[in-house]
Parts: C-alpha cells; sequence; structure tokens
C-alpha cells in the first residue's frame, strides 16, 4: 500500500509494510497541530486560571485540578484559562518531524520549515540561571502542598528536548543541534543532585529536590549514554550506567518498577501506568547506545516488557488505567504503548505487530473527526478534551515512531 502526503518526496510515501490506517491518521494530527500553531490546553493547567490560583488551601487547589484533568465538560474558557505552548509538546512535535522525514514523509523544504520555528520557541522557553539549557512546564501546577513554577526546570522536559536536538542532529549533521544536547547534559550532570548508593546513582527530579524517581532518573542516563555516542564526554557513558545500576536493582520481581522510593527510609511509591514504558524507553535506548556487555540489562528490558504488555494492556490492545484499575483508557498510556513496543522490535520481532494492535485500537476508538485524539475513554462514553502535550504530541511521536520502525524493520536496519 502507499499512501499520499502533501509535501512528501515524490509525494508518495512507499511502506509496503506500513498500512495506511496508521499514515493517513498520522498525517490529519499533524496537519491538527500545525494550524493551531503547537498550542493547546494541559489537563494539569489549573492553576492558569486567576479564579483558582486565588484559592487559599493547596488542597482545594489540588481538587479543583483534578476537577479539570478527569471532567468531561472544558471549563477552561470560563476559568479564563489560556492555551500555551509546552516545552515538552515542543520536543516532542521535533522528534515526530524527524521521524517523518527519515521516512520520506516530509519535503526537506518543509522540514526545515517546521523545525526552525519549533527550535526557536523551545530556545525562547528555556529556563535561565543553569549550567546547561533546561526546560520545565510553561504553567503552575499544584503538586500536593507545594507549587511548582514555570522557572523550576526539570529532567524530564529537559531529557525530551535533548533527545530533539540529537534527532535533529542525526537528521541534518547540523553541529549547534549537538552543541544543544551536550548544554542540555551539562544541566543534568551539574545542577541536579545525585544520589550516592550502593547500587549505583539516582539523578534528582529538579534541582532543588533529592527525590528517588526511577523513570526521571534513566530518562536523564539515556540521553547521557546517547550524548556519548555521538562524541561526548566519555564520562558520560559511565555515569549513565551507574543510573541504570541503580533502577534495574530496584526492578519489581514481576518486571515492574515503583514510581520511586523515598531515599531516607527506603519506601516504595508505588504507581503502576505508563511511566513503565518510560523506563523501557530509555532501557532501549541505553542498549542502543551503550551496548553494554552485562547482559543484567537487557534481561531487565525482557522482563519489564513482558510485565508492561501481559498486564498493562488487554490483546485487544486497550490499555489499562493505574493497576489494578481499568478504566479509563488513557491516551498517554495508549501513545505510550505503540511507541515503546515499536521501539523493542529488535528485541522481539513480535513487539511491533503489538504496538500496530494498540495503534489500531486507539485510532478506531478514540480519534475525532477533526483529526485530534480523546483525553479518555469510558465504557459508555470519552473525554472528547484536545490537550497538546499529554494527547496530540504523544500520539504524533508514537505514530510516527510506529511508521518508522515499520520501515527499519522491513530493511532490516540493525
Amino acid at each position: 500500500m502507499t499512501a499520499r502526503f502533501d509535501g512528501a518526496e515524490d509525494g508518495v510515501f512507499a511502506r509496503p509494510a506500513t498500512p495506511v490506517n496508521v499514515i493517513t491518521p498520522l498525517v490529519r494530527l499533524e496537519q491538527y497541530v500545525r494550524a493551531r500553531r503547537y498550542a493547546g490546553y494541559d489537563p494539569y493547567d489549573a492553576l492558569g486560571s486567576p479564579t483558582i490560583r486565588s484559592v487559599p488551601s493547596p488542597t482545594v487547589r489540588m481538587a479543583l485540578t483534578q476537577l479539570l484533568v478527569y471532567s468531561p465538560v472544558d471549563l477552561r474558557r470560563p476559568l479564563r484559562i489560556a492555551p500555551g505552548t509546552n516545552p515538552k509538546a515542543i520536543a516532542l512535535f521535533i522528534s515526530s518531524y524527524c521521524n517523518m522525514r527519515r521516512c520520506g514523509l516530509m519535503s526537506p523544504e518543509t522540514f526545515d520549515e517546521v523545525t526552525t520555528g519549533l527550535v526557536e520557541e523551545l530556545l525562547r522557553s528555556q529556563v535561565s540561571g543553569y549550567h546547561g539549557l533546561c526546560w520545565g512546564i510553561y504553567f503552575d501546577l499544584q503538586d500536593g502542598r507545594s507549587v511548582i513554577e514555570p522557572s523550576m526546570p526539570s529532567i524530564v522536559p529537559t531529557s525530551f528536548a535533548g533527545h530533539a536536538f540529537l534527532d535533529l542532529y542525526d537528521v541534518t549533521g547540523e553541529h549547534r543541534y549537538l552543541e544543544h544536547a551536550l548544554s542540555c547534559c551539562d544541566f543534568i550532570t551539574n545542577d541536579l543532585n545525585i544520589l550516592e548508593a550502593g547500587e549505583g546513582i539516582c539523578f534528582s527530579y529538579r534541582p532543588e529536590d533529592h527525590k528517588a524517581i526511577h523513570n526521571a532518573n534513566v530518562m536523564g542516563a539515556a540521553l547521557l549514554s546517547r550524548a556519548a555516542s555521538q562524541g561526548g564526554p566519555e564520562e558520560y557513558r559511565g555515569l549513565a550506567a551507574r543510573a541504570f545500576d541503580f533502577s534495574v536493582a530496584h526492578q519489581e520481581d514481576d518486571g515492574s518498577w515503583a514510581y520511586g522510593i523515598d531515599p531516607q527510609t527506603g519506601r516504595k511509591r508505588f504507581q503502576i501506568d505508563y511511566h513503565q514504558g518510560f523506563i523501557l524507553d530509555s532501557l532501549l535506548d541505553f542498549l542502543l547506545y551503550s551496548r553494554p556487555g552485562n547482559p543484567r540489562y537487557r534481561e531487565a528490558l525482557l522482563k519489564g516488557m513482558a510485565f508492561f504488555r501481559s498486564e498493562q494492556f488487554d490483546p485487544s490492545g486497550r490499555s489499562l488505567w493505574r493497576l489494578p484499575w481499568r478504566w479509563p483508557v488513557d491516551i498517554h498510556h495508549q501513545a505510550q504503548g505503540i511507541a515503546t513496543f515499536s521501539k523493542g522490535w529488535r528485541h522481539d520481532p513480535a513487539n511491533l505487530p503489538f504496538a500496530l494492535t494498540i495503534a489500531d485500537w486507539t485510532i478506531e476508538n478514540m480519534l475525532d473527526r477533526d483529526g485530534h485524539f480523546y483525553h479518555h475513554k469510558y465504557p459508555l462514553g470519552a473525554n472528547r478534551i484536545s490537550y497538546i502535550r499529554w494527547s496530540q504530541a504523544w500520539m504524533m511521536f508514537s505514530l510516527s515512531q510506529l511508521v518508522r520502525s515499520m520501515g527499519e524493520a522491513v530493511e532490516g536496519d540493525p
């Protein structure tokens, strides 16, 4: 099969193994987000409302934040919450465009035009005052009793930005993108707290905290590993290995990971959801770019992938919410499943058909006529609100990764 796309080289994307029912939603979604200049709402942007921000009680502000996350009625306009551009979403869009360019889904001219604008937007939104490039979120976020402000950078959006720059470097060969990625690594290695433990090290989530969060730790480590493979400092490879040592040592017997661990008490916080996919993606990157000789990392990956597939997804491709709860189906979890199983095809060819199964279910059940994907799906209805980061950026990235992985599998790319 072939699919036509405006601006694609020769007007045709020729990947016989790639179904049109994946490419067409990807193309429509790209058109949707570009028409909106990559801006929109976020599930957690409640404090963007002057009314909610003025509430003195943190508990009430948190409750109102959760109300907006799960309400199927979008209350943001009456609450005067403005749409914005999220740095993490921008990074995901850049990586998506790099996947599409590699697959021939975009002309060089269109690719250069859209990615140049997105890079400018990303650099404009960086947080200053640190050793390297870094990012936070664009809105105030109620997190328990504290408020996380846009001026507080974290390892997560910074890691996604670093990977986006390396994706651009891979596609264009422009050295400035490698320099930007290495600058992101400077933030991780110089501005974050590093927990030293017998099992290895753990990077903190933000400069001002000492949290040990597994998905955040290995995200930063994966970026360091990839940067070292591109000519970055060799010490990055060692730091990455030690960070993976820490989180691999804390893998549960069933293949899952706790969300985090209290460094003082050792108490674990369990939240089994799409964050498992974050860890697996990072392990996939570490194995690809560092090629460690110790088999324990691949064993941890295979064990984690087995748990992710058997416990967090139905055979139909529908994800569970947070174990043990089955509903709602969250678009972020669907997207993460597509991305993770797409990337994991090199370690188990059966992962790729399952990624396509998840994509098919998502397209069938959570795609709106205008090209955007719903936030939540319930047995008898859906939350159809469009969220630019949580839903659209993640689905554009995951579908582009699926198309890329299917092309690589056909060509036998090592």
